[in-house]
This record gives C-alpha cells, sequence and structure tokens, in this order.
C-alpha cells in the first residue's frame, strides 16, 4: 500500500502537467484562433465562425497581400508602419538603456544626500495616467516643432520609459557583489571600465529584459503615436495602421485579424531571442575562483 508522501506526489506530478497544459492553452489558443481567421475567406467565416481547424487547401493570403499592400501609401501599406514602429522602438529602446544603465549605477553605487529615497522620484511620473500629460506634451511639442515627426515621439517615448528602467536595473545591480568591483579597483580599472566589463555582463539578464520591455512599450503605444503623428499617414505607426483596419466600415474581420499577427509577431520572435539572451546572461561575467 502506497504512503500518503508517494499518493502526493504523484498527484502533484500530475496536477502539474494539468496546470502547464492548461495555461498553454490560454496562452496560445486566442493568438491560434487569431492566427487561423486570417488565413480563412472571410465566405467561410461567416458561414463557419467556431470552426477551429482549417486544412491548407482552405488557406488563403489574400489578407496578407490587402494589408501588407496598400494604394493609399503607395503600395507599401503595413510594410511602411513597420517600418516606422522599427524605427522609434529600436531608437527609444538604445537611448533609454544608454541613459538608464550608468543612471541606475550612479544611484546603487554613488553615496550622496537622498540616495536611498531619490530612486522612487523616478515613478513619480507614473502617479498622473498618460491623458493628463499628453495635452501639455501636446502644446509644448506643436511649439517647438516637433509635433507630426517620429523624431518627437521617440523623445516622449524615451521620456516614459527611462525612470522606470532605471528603477529596474537599479534593484538588479543592488544584487552584484560590492567586492567585484573593488577588486576590479585594485586591479587598475576605472568607474567606467567596471562598468562595462564586470557590472554590465553580470546584468545582462536584467539589461535584456528592461530592452524587451521597452521596446514593447514603444511599439505596441497608441495614445502618442496618434496625437503626434494622426495628420501624416506616412509616418504612421502600426498600432496606427491596425486602428484603421478596426474602424474600417468596408475591412472584413480577416483582413483586420491579419494585421493582428503582423503587429504580434515581430514581438513574438524578439521575445524567443531575448529569453535565449537571458538565458546565457545569467552566467555571463562570472569571476573564476
Amino acid at each position: 500500500m502506497a504512503d500518503r508522501a508517494m499518493v502526493e506526489t504523484r498527484v502533484l506530478r500530475v496536477l502539474r502537467w494539468v496546470v502547464i497544459a492548461g495555461l498553454v492553452l490560454v496562452t496560445l489558443f486566442p493568438f491560434y484562433y487569431m492566427l487561423l481567421l486570417s488565413i480563412r475567406p472571410i465566405e467561410e467565416v461567416l458561414q463557419n465562425p467556431g470552426r477551429v481547424w482549417a486544412g491548407p487547401a482552405d488557406w488563403t493570403i489574400t489578407t496578407y497581400r490587402e494589408v501588407l499592400t496598400s494604394a493609399e501609401d503607395g503600395g507599401q501599406g503595413f510594410v511602411k508602419f513597420l517600418a516606422n514602429s522599427a524605427l522609434v522602438s529600436l531608437a527609444a529602446t538604445a537611448v533609454t538603456l544608454l541613459v538608464s544603465i550608468p543612471g541606475a549605477y550612479a544611484v546603487s553605487r554613488l553615496r550622496f544626500v537622498g540616495r536611498k529615497q531619490v530612486h522612487f522620484l523616478f515613478l513619480a511620473v507614473y502617479l498622473f495616467p498618460s491623458i493628463l500629460l499628453a495635452i501639455p506634451l501636446f502644446v509644448l511639442f506643436t511649439r517647438l516643432g516637433l509635433r507630426g515627426s517620429l523624431g518627437g515621439l521617440t523623445i516622449v517615448y524615451i521620456a516614459q520609459t527611462v525612470p522606470v528602467s532605471i528603477y529596474m536595473l537599479r534593484n538588479y545591480l543592488t544584487t552584484i557583489p560590492e567586492s567585484l568591483e573593488e577588486a576590479a579597483a585594485v586591479d587598475g580599472y576605472s568607474r567606467l571600465q567596471t562598468l562595462r566589463k564586470i557590472v554590465l555582463p553580470l546584468a545582462a539578464p536584467a539589461v535584456m529584459a528592461n530592452a524587451l520591455y521597452v521596446f514593447m512599450i514603444a511599439w505596441n503605444e497608441f495614445l502618442f503615436a496618434l496625437l503626434f503623428l494622426v495628420e501624416d499617414r506616412a509616418d504612421w505607426t502600426v498600432s496606427l495602421g491596425l486602428a484603421q483596419l478596426s474602424g474600417g466600415i468596408e475591412v472584413s474581420k480577416t483582413v483586420l485579424m491579419a494585421g493582428s499577427v503582423v503587429l504580434t509577431v515581430p514581438i513574438v520572435i524578439i521575445f524567443f531571442a531575448a529569453e535565449r539572451l537571458l538565458t546565457e546572461g545569467l552566467t555571463a561575467g562570472a569571476d573564476k575562483g
């Protein structure tokens, strides 16, 4: 007769896989159904909207052609929007990391008055909803001549993400032993060399997670993109393009789902690529004993 511990172990082993299967189903099924709708003809979807499987004979790429090419954009369609979003997101991510990494290191290592409280001030911007900041930023950037440009939108994203990036990186950098930096100082390393050769390799998981966070914010953001770019369609980001599809009366839901897939796939690819880098970063920079 099996004892209680063995029974509990077997039950928990089964429940673990049940929970994992449930989470995978809840996470992947919406994306799967969205992808399925995007490759099914609209006539077939209207006849049987609840169908959860379609063979290759029932697939169509007409929806993706309609999304990726548009007469209003010189035949470019979502391709132009994707390029704009990629440019803004990459620029915002690069500049945010360039500012937040040394800023977080200074807050976590340097001694100055109010050091323990200053990082909370970086989060003060998040006490106010975005819609409250939208009007002042709209007026300011209009007077500066930056409204209607991708550069102005990038500056807004940087201002939004730098405070929380410093806060997130500061919390991780405090877990790195200061003895490693003291040993580097004994070897003649400067602060900058220590940051580049010792701290950054050890903080690679946090840096990659932060970069992914900033990129996703800039890629998916809609409110400020609408305020700053609505007048010039050539500078639209992909979120504005998708909003146009969802609001179009003559646009079918299959085309809308194709646009949603186009918006989502780059984030999924970047996430899995970053996941590999995060795992590698956990052991990068470790000192030899």
